[in-house]
């Protein structure tokens, strides 16, 4: 692929994936803040845990073979197909695991209803098998255009199906309901669109291939997940599940939008950097590029929903959930981070270095781990401020490697976003600066949330920021090419 028409594709797709992540992340948005109005916090706090082994689970279904059929330079049907029926056994062994060992986590938590939903969406397995190979198949071609009218229909129908359960009085019920129908409707609508069917294919050697690549990724994933989750478990054994319904609602939001934002970018630069794995000053470029742009969009999309954050949950979700506002700020700092971590992670992923990425993640998993012990006797809300410890010492972590593998150090990272850092803090300031008028909480965003666009762009402008120049410029150049071409 020529160097041009490889831009295009990657520009291309980032519109596209753009484009489905913006339609999809607002529709899960307004489905969970319609939900949360409905439901209560004990409801999530027992979806949560539940949500923590399905999680797990999953991630040996996958085993780290869907981002290796990603990394492969060339794959065949016999690959994808051998990693289809592996995925389903390990589904299948996952599934009965879980279905007997219901009894025993509902116990140790004191929910009886974690035995029926736990095995119900236990189901989604299956069906995460097949859609990992489904977004693999999609990710690998660039293919994202494709998922934009997928995850439009999958992600309306189960809301809606969520929506009318929580309604009808189903309680937790309603938040399984729809996680299931999302994941079951996603395979269903892909399955019409996405050129591949699992054919009588299968080799062992194949899955060996993939699976030398992917195991590092299957132990790297689950110390990530593992960890990730071991607040959640600690806090609904500590605490309640009402507390712990305020602890995730508070991450929920500004991971719905760092994941949204960072997470469109991220995808489509995981099978550019394979496509040059061998030439690393390309992939250096491709990683700062991706680095800038990110960290321009998250940060000061986190700043504003600190910043805004109290007006914000009184007006979408009323008084009941003003318990999970500092929440919400101090997980809004955690994500913030992501574009340091997962530029650096998904650059050493795309070069084949799966060993690096292991060795990082158990480094550290062992630090946060220490800082979540020695936080829990203080309380849940340490529990959380550590999080954000843990995350700035996870960024010189992530970046060390990069420095040998792709001469792109950490000095030179934090000097490629601190701009926009810079500037989002101020954006931040100001925004908060309105609550001091003590207006209504629907005055205090009207003012708020267009105070803070046009104070970081307005400054972004003034100062030029390299990130904002290339995205105007790029914008300018690639749509009309866009609307000609349609």
């Amino acid at each position: 692929m020529a160097e041009s028409n490889f831009k295009t594709t990657v520009l291309s797709s980032l519109l596209w994936k753009g484009m489905q992540t913006g339609a999809v992340y607002g529709i899960q948005l307004i489905v969970q803040i319609l939900l949360a109005r409905l439901l209560l916090p004990s409801d999530y706090g027992i979806i949560a845990l539940i949500i923590v082994f399905i999680t797990i689970s999953q991630c040996f279904v996958n085993s780290g073979l869907n981002t290796a059929l990603i990394q492969k330079k060339e794959i065949d049907d016999t690959d994808t197909s051998s990693v289809f029926y592996i995925s389903l056994l390990i589904a299948a062994v996952f599934y009965t695991i879980l279905f007997l060992t219901a009894p025993a986590i509902s116990a140790f938590y004191n929910e009886p209803l974690i035995i029926p939903v736990l095995r119900v969406l236990g189901l989604t397995l299956f069906f995460g098998a097949i859609n990992s190979i489904q977004n693999a198949v999609i990710a690998r071609n660039f293919q994202f255009k494709k998922l934009f009218g997928c995850s439009l229909l999958s992600t309306s129908a189960s809301g809606v199906i969520g929506i009318s359960m929580a309604f009808l009085g189903y309680g937790v019920w309603a938040l399984a309901g729809q996680q299931l129908s999302a994941i079951i409707a996603s395979c269903i609508v892909m399955g019409f669109v996405v050129k591949w069917r699992p054919k009588l294919l299968f080799s062992i050697k194949k899955v060996k291939g993939l699976f030398s690549f992917g195991w590092k990724l299957l132990v790297s994933g689950m110390i990530d997940i593992v960890y990730n989750n071991l607040s959640v478990l600690i806090v609904g054994k500590a605490f309640s599940t009402t507390m712990l319904g305020y602890y995730s609602k508070g991450n929920e939001y500004p991971n719905y939008i760092a994941n949204g934002l960072n997470g469109t970018i991220q995808a489509v630069m995981l099978p550019a950097y394979a496509k040059h794995q061998d030439d690393k000053y390309t992939v250096k470029q491709i990683m700062r590029r991706a680095l800038k742009t990110s960290s321009f969009v998250v940060f000061p999309a986190m700043a504003m929903l600190a910043a805004a954050a109290e007006p914000l949950v009184t007006l979408l979700l009323t008084d009941k959930w003003l318990m999970c506002v500092p929440f919400l700020q101090i997980f809004c700092c955690v994500y913030a981070l992501w574009p340091i971590h997962t530029v650096n992670l998904q650059a050493i992923n795309g070069i084949g270095r799966s060993d690096v990425f292991l060795k990082l993640e158990i480094v550290k998993k062992i630090i946060g781990v220490t800082i979540l012990i020695i936080t829990i006797p203080i309380g849940i809300y340490a529990i959380a401020i550590g999080m954000i410890f843990t995350g700035v010492i996870g960024t010189f972590i992530n970046a060390y490697p990069n420095k040998k593998l792709l001469d792109y150090s950490f000095l030179q990272q934090w000097k490629d976003l601190m701009p926009a850092l810079l500037i989002s803090l101020i954006m931040a300031g100001v925004v908060y600066s309105v609550l001091f008028l003590e207006l209504s909480d629907i005055m205090s965003l009207l003012i708020q949330i267009p105070l803070g666009i046009l104070v970081y762009f307005g400054l972004a402008r003034l100062f030029k920021l390299e990130s904002f120049t290339y995205i105007t410029d790029t914008l300018k150049e690639y749509l009309p090419k866009k609307n000609k071409s349609n």
